[in-house]
């Protein structure tokens, strides 16, 4: 047999574990993956991941890939794992591809979604999946502030310090605010999409664009907080909770 490679697409729940990478000693979505994926094909088995999302972050269309030699039938892996898979991690689809596909390298854009719930009582049965913020939000301003974003910048002032990578520079392709309507008017949905994220760049973004929302900026100093390539220059880093990946492209 020779090696093959294998794509899944992978949703999770992020809130019980310590983001996507395998650390030591601490639960990892990576590691759970690993793990599975080792004891379904009977060697090692290493799940690689397109992004690497952080503690408390859910997924809906993550990519993973293994490289193994394996008769398991494609088609049979989302099955296979998913029976050795905890409750709050999926395997939706697999995928044979090309020889030369890069996990990382072909990527295209991905779409991350934030959710925040501004009613003044906890959405009890949803508040794992949103930042709960009993606030008056200026959706409107957010939204002007946000289309600011759309472009190909130097993001560092969204972009964590313990983030080292040498360049900064991304494309946003669309940064969109809207408030849901009837009985989710209490919801306000944050959509980024762009060509890759810096270490907390998407949270960094909310966080801003909430502090417009709230009144301490006006929507015109996103351009500077872009311009000052500082990250004290932006607003508050918003909780792990409300973000989701929701899909990669290539």
């Amino acid at each position: 047999m020779s090696q093959r490679k294998i794509r899944f697409t992978i949703a999770y729940d992020g809130t019980d574990y310590h983001g996507w990478q395998v650390q030591p000693g601490v639960k990892t979505v990576q590691e759970t993956l690993c793990q599975a994926a080792t004891g379904l094909i009977g060697r090692k088995v290493h799940m690689h991941g397109a992004s690497r999302t952080d503690a408390g972050v859910h997924a809906l269309g993550q990519v993973g890939l293994i490289e193994t030699v394996t008769p398991i039938p494609t088609e049979n892996f989302p099955k296979a794992l998913n029976d050795r898979l905890p409750q709050d991690i999926a395997v939706l689809d697999a995928s044979e591809p090309p020889w030369n596909f890069d996990l990382i390298g072909d990527v295209t854009r991905k779409l991350y979604r934030y959710r925040l719930h501004t009613g003044k009582v906890r959405p009890v049965m949803d508040i794992r999946y949103c930042w709960h913020l009993p606030v008056a939000l200026d959706t409107e301003a957010m939204n002007r502030a946000a289309g600011v974003l759309a472009g190909t910048n130097d993001f560092r002032s969204f972009a964590s310090a313990a983030d080292r990578r040498e360049s900064t520079v991304r494309t946003i392709f669309r940064c969109e605010v809207a408030r849901g309507t009837g009985d989710k008017a209490d919801y306000v949905t944050i959509e980024v999409e762009g060509d890759g994220f810096l270490y907390n760049m998407v949270r960094n973004i909310v966080g801003t664009l909430v502090d417009i929302g709230h009144g301490r900026w006006e929507p015109k100093m996103m351009a500077a907080i872009l311009e000052a390539k500082d990250r004290t220059a932006a607003g508050q880093l918003a909780p792990a909770s409300g973000l989701c990946l929701v899909w990669i492209r290539y």
